[in-house]
């Protein structure tokens, strides 16, 4: 079957590139509406043409493309809170000095050391009604009994998200941003006001759902650590699953299945099936088990608590079960594409999410190259049929998925098929005891039997996965990955792929162009690196770090030689580099002609010198202002070993004499070319 000849495929083609062409351009919405107009106007025009002349049929296909195009530029820009004028980003006081806001929590968050985290909707600042998502931080061992629902009243300053401090580091301001999370609050117990009736939407009463299960399951003495990792198996919840759970299941290559997916929703689709087996096939029948089907999966997604994750998993296994409802499993293509659709109208920011990606990526591939990697080999017996179709399936959707997991995480866990065999049997007993166990927990406490078993089936999980991912050496990480190598890659995996299942000499050479373009981008990016020369000066707060590169080779400058950096190794990685040497900062360094002077806490420096860039370190006792008199330097950049107090004062004596005054801690990075 020919995907690119479905019409659906091209216009969810020319639909996925007006969102990405309003993500990066950012066109205004009155240029956008009037190209829209302008496109429905020419496809009426066209439209009735074509009925008399089917030479115009070739425009209507472009204009139906076009149309789709700016539907997705449209959908986006309708989506991004920010151009909303009722939304808090607009309100500049807010931002400035404490101001009574009223927010409502929506979702509880992953806790760090010190505060309990929520995702709360703005209602009100200073009784003017806003709107919007915020992170709200609530210091720990101060916190109320907080639920989901519950509306606040606080007198606080609302924080942008901070920008990345170092170089090539995870952009979590703009993770945030794509969420529609422009800001973040810190509170403790004596600022909140909570209001005696909570906000009883949807979320509530999926959250007091969630609330009464836990109740019960902790009541029947499940084991904690067991018990986290069985509610982020069977509803997602990933809040409290320790950090060494978290890094094993990453080293084994199994961290999807933490995170509930098409493969959790696909079991219970499985078991829900199963269920209704003995309901005939009739058309009445069919209809009765489709029901049942859709109202399970939206229960099952009101109880994990309407994470997107999950959202995205239903929407996209409802639409397979209507497509077998209407007895087209050829369509399969057709109904990824409808779902993927589907979703993206209604939260066209998923597009940038990388579980959405990942996920229909490793669906399409399964559906699309699994079958021909089963023809490799025909196993005879049924137990080698059960783990080639399982292999198949793993390989599938990891070569789909194995240039965007290399991009974003930069490591490759090279034992993933044998996690995937050894945990799927597992697993598909977990998943059936673990819906029965929720089921159970939603009215009372499970059978101390039942919790016996489902949490020694846990157990043995988590320890299997602690032995895969104990083999360290197979783990590869620090792979260097940029865009060039992404898009370049994916060219040959599919090229790769149609040549294989229908040889010819077109295809042959698509194949061989792909390759040629893979080899263009590893010549282009070693060029690059190889005229590239660049100084950086890191936040960091105890050991000051400042690292020169040239071509490949850096050698770092730091006032403590024998720590590790660990704000070096995304730079290393990013940029494809290697750590060539160490050295003790010294207090005169010269790079592309520029003198740089760096002086530490000693407070000592020449007066003869007259720096191009002046580098404060260690918070040193100096009278700036007299400084400045003596060496006149262009730019003063003051990095994150030093005091806060200190450096509004260096600030100001800058802004006095005109002279450049760049706070690593504020600002981030500096690079010096």
């Amino acid at each position: 079957m020919k995907v690119l000849d479905f019409p659906l495929t091209k216009i969810t083609i020319w639909f996925l590139l007006g969102i990405l062409f309003c993500y990066y351009c950012q066109p205004s919405v009155c240029i956008a509406i009037s190209c829209f107009i302008v496109g429905l106007l020419i496809f009426s025009i066209s439209y009735f043409f074509i009925r008399r002349n089917k030479k115009f049929i070739p425009l209507f296909g472009i204009n139906t493309y076009y149309i789709s195009f700016f539907i997705g530029v449209l959908t986006l820009l309708l989506h991004t809170n920010s151009l909303q004028k009722s939304n808090y980003i607009h309100c500049k006081k807010a931002f400035e000095t404490p101001e009574i806001i009223t927010f409502t929590l929506r979702e509880k968050l992953k806790s760090n050391t010190y505060n309990d985290r929520f995702t709360a909707i703005v209602n009100s600042i200073n009784g003017k009604n806003y709107s919007g998502k915020i992170i709200v931080n609530i210091q720990k061992d101060s916190l109320k009994s907080l639920i989901i629902g519950d509306i606040i009243k606080v007198k606080t300053v609302l924080q942008r998200n901070s920008i990345n401090k170092n170089p090539n580091q995870f952009d979590y301001s703009k993770y945030l941003a794509d969420k529609q999370i422009y800001a973040q609050v810190y509170i403790n117990k004596a600022e909140i006001d909570i209001h005696k009736t909570p906000k009883k939407d949807i979320w509530y009463y999926s959250g007091r759902l969630h609330s009464r299960i836990v109740r019960n399951l902790e009541k029947s003495n499940f084991n904690k650590e067991e018990m986290n990792v069985a509610l982020a198996l069977i509803l997602g919840q990933q809040q409290e699953i320790s950090s060494d759970i978290i890094q094993d299941y990453q080293y084994s290559g199994a961290t999807h299945i933490l995170s509930v997916s098409g493969l959790h929703v696909g079991f219970i689709m499985l078991f829900i099936n199963f269920i209704l087996k003995p309901i005939p096939n009739t058309r009445k029948g069919s209809f009765i088990k489709l029901i049942s089907i859709l109202v399970s999966l939206g229960a099952f997604a009101i109880i994990s608590g309407l994470s997107p994750s999950v959202l995205r998993s239903v929407v996209m296994f409802s639409f397979l079960a209507i497509g077998n409802h209407l007895r087209r499993s050829g369509s399969i293509y057709h109904t990824l594409l409808v779902s993927m659709l589907l979703i993206l109208l209604l939260e066209p920011y998923f597009l940038f999410d990388v579980g959405f990606q990942l996920s229909y990526l490793a669906l399409f591939f399964i559906v699309w190259l699994q079958p021909l990697l089963k023809t490799i080999w025909t196993p005879k017996r049924k137990i080698q049929v059960t783990i080639w179709n399982a292999l198949t399936v793993s390989f599938a959707a990891q070569i789909g998925t194995l240039p965007l997991c290399l991009y974003y995480f930069h490591q490759f866990p090279g034992l993933f098929f044998v996690t995937n065999i050894v945990i799927i049997p597992i697993l598909s007993f977990i998943m059936i005891a673990g819906i029965i166990v929720m089921i159970l927990a939603i009215f009372t406490s499970p059978p101390l039997i039942i919790i016996e078993i489902f949490e020694k089936s846990i157990y043995l999980l988590n320890k299997t996965i602690h032995i895969v991912a104990s083999f360290e050496w197979f783990v590869i990480r620090d792979i260097s990955f940029n865009f060039y190598y992404l898009i370049t890659f994916y060219l040959f995996i599919i090229s790769a792929i149609i040549w294989s299942k229908n040889p010819n000499y077109s295809k042959l050479l698509f194949l061989l162009s792909s390759i040629i373009l893979l080899q263009i981008s590893v010549i282009y990016t070693k060029r690059e690196i190889e005229n590239n020369q660049e100084m950086i000066v890191y936040n960091t707060k105890k050991n000051t770090l400042i690292s020169k590169r040239t071509a490949k080779d850096i050698t770092i400058f730091t006032s403590d030689t024998l720590s590790k950096n660990n704000v070096l190794i995304p730079y290393l990685v990013g940029n494809f580099s290697r750590l060539q040497s160490r050295k003790k900062i010294e207090n005169t360094l010269f790079f592309n002609g520029k003198r740089i002077l760096v002086i530490d806490s000693s407070g000592i420096y020449p007066t003869k010198i007259q720096p191009d860039i002046l580098i404060l370190t260690q918070t040193p006792k100096i009278n700036l202002d007299r400084m400045l008199q003596d060496l006149h330097p262009r730019i003063i950049i003051a990095d994150g070993s030093n005091s806060y107090a200190i450096q509004k004062t260096w600030k100001t004596s800058c802004l006095k004499n005109n002279i450049l005054f760049h706070a690593t801690n504020e600002k981030g990075f500096y690079k010096i070319e």
